[in-house]
């Protein structure tokens, strides 16, 4: 988001055209609604809560300050239905890139187990739910392993339930939130493959990284932006997608990835774009 924000800012004509600031490390959502208030309160037009745990502080500081703009994801509720004006959902169909993933993911596997580590059940579901399709759709006999440490920033469980899984035979690794910083150290220290979601995560593991599922929010932002000079405060719902181009899949090209994986993965990715797949759909055993 962050990025994304920059990208916006540098396109407008940098500081001078949009001020942007930003607070880092909000994990208690105590210190996130204080910050929420403090942005309204200093006469931001737009505030931006990065969090689905902050969806209530979101509608409590938004009841304060009806002239202001908030905006927070991953959700869909704006508050329409409870009278609020002031309110942006936003989100990403994370389903279609772990769909992808998990096409990636079969195609790599030699052992045939695969270890997915999600910080707590709820907007992460929708990501492993489509990479566990994924993977089904080319090897339906693949055992996927999946784990929640119940934490999106505790990089030390994010650790040791890639070491756990790892130990149970699994040749290739993803999961999401912060704490994957953890996890994919743990990759990299045993050449395991990883693939990312959310940002660019290469950095992070150059050697093991195969691919990243990206969130652009840049055409959220812009859009936002124009909503709120044209006097409308709230009340859409963003979706990144592949089809409008809010998601992007990236291959590490530092790595030798076989030219099958690469074409399957983009193959899926039209599927997903032409309606040929639904990653939505999990078929029930």
């Amino acid at each position: 988001m962050f990025d994304s924000l920059k990208a916006v800012q540098a396109e407008m004509g940098g500081e001078s055209a949009l001020e942007i600031a930003f607070s880092e490390g909000m994990f208690r959502v105590t210190d996130a609604s204080a910050a929420i208030r403090d942005y309204a309160s200093e006469g931001f037009d737009l505030v931006i809560a990065h969090g689905a745990q902050y969806g209530n502080s979101v509608f409590e500081v938004a009841s304060d300050f009806t002239e202001t703009s908030f905006a927070w994801g991953t959700s869909s509720d704006t508050g329409a239905e409870r009278g609020f004006e002031n309110v942006f959902a936003y989100g990403a169909v994370a389903n279609e890139g772990g769909f992808v993933n998990g096409v990636v993911a079969a195609m790599l596997t030699e052992t045939d187990v695969i270890g997915v580590i999600g910080p707590v059940a709820g907007d992460a579901k929708l990501y492993i739910d489509g990479f566990v399709r994924g993977v089904t759709e080319i090897k339906p006999d693949a055992q996927v392993n999946i784990s929640y440490t119940g934490s999106f920033s505790d990089t030390t469980l994010a650790a040791e339930a890639a070491h756990v899984h790892i130990q149970a035979g699994a040749d290739v690794l993803t999961g999401s939130a912060q704490q994957v910083v953890g996890a994919i150290g743990v990759a990299s220290e045993n050449g395991v493959a990883w693939l990312g979601t959310q940002s660019d995560q290469m950095s992070l593991g150059p050697d093991v990284v195969v691919t990243n599922q990206v969130y652009d929010w840049a055409n959220v932002i812009t859009d936002m932006i124009a909503k709120v000079e044209a006097g409308e405060l709230g009340g859409t719902v963003y979706r990144l997608t592949f089809a409008n181009e809010g998601l992007r899949l990236e291959f590490n090209e530092s790595l030798e990835i076989a030219d099958e994986v690469k074409e399957a993965a983009r193959g899926a990715i039209e599927d997903i774009k032409s309606g040929d797949v639904d990653p939505v759909l999990i078929e029930e055993e």
